[in-house]
């Protein structure tokens, strides 16, 4: 078990640091909103990986099939991620026209539910996360024996590891509150906002270009030449 423990470790710093929207919003909820909102943003994201990982666990080669050839998921996710992120766009540029030099925490403000379904939403809609699970799944599988419990236990340790490395980011980020200012707090939530509209134009076009969705793709040409 502590063999599994430790070899899981590396992984879950490695998801921590995947470059990708979540993981711009979640130094950017720390640095605006704090801590504690950081923290409920981080639990809705892992929430979401804890579902992709039931899913890949319980159908996983079914599953890699129907993505591979379905497209739809893809475009549906890219769409709701660009979407997302030209509205967060066009909200932050109206922001900017009333904004009051003089108080620094009007566009702070927590509603903690909202940041815990908006980091479950901006994980869950990125297919690629679900692919990501499926090629761990597909890897560590054999290695482990296929064996529940072994497999269990690698899982959380991910997910846990994953977690506690965001709280180290979560920390880090805050150290700049210090320096923000109404402006430049604008800066960077419109900056998130391009980055959600980069992300989720490289999503819809996985689902507009299948020789592109590569992961996905991979993962079912390993399967099926495991099998």
């Amino acid at each position: 078990m502590l063999q599994d423990i430790a070899a899981a470790i590396i992984p879950g710093i490695i998801l921590s640091f995947m470059i990708g929207p979540v993981f711009f919003v979640l130094l950017e909820t720390s640095v605006v909103k704090g801590f504690k909102a950081a923290i409920v943003f981080d639990l809705g994201v892992v929430l979401a990986d804890i579902i992709f990982i039931l899913i890949a666990y319980f159908s996983s080669y079914r599953l890699i099939q129907s993505i591979k050839d379905d497209p739809a998921l893809f475009i549906f996710g890219g769409l709701v991620m660009l979407t997302y992120g030209i509205i967060s766009l066009i909200k932050n540029k109206k922001a900017e026209k009333n904004i009051d030099e003089e108080d620094p925490t009007e566009l702070a403000k927590n509603n903690y539910f909202s940041l815990f379904i908006k980091g479950f939403f901006l994980n869950f809609i990125n297919v690629g996360v679900l692919g990501y699970w499926l090629l761990i799944l597909i890897t560590i599988g054999p290695r482990l024996k296929l064996d529940p419990t072994r497999m269990s236990t690698f899982l959380a340790t991910m997910v846990i590891t994953y977690f506690i490395t965001d709280i180290f980011k979560i920390i880090a980020a805050k150290q700049l509150r210090t320096k923000l200012n109404p402006k430049n707090i604008l800066l960077i939530k419109k900056f998130i906002s391009i980055v959600l509209i980069i992300s989720g134009v490289f999503i819809l076009s996985q689902g507009l270009l299948p020789k592109d969705k590569q992961i996905v793709t991979k993962a079912a040409e390993d399967i099926e030449n495991n099998r």
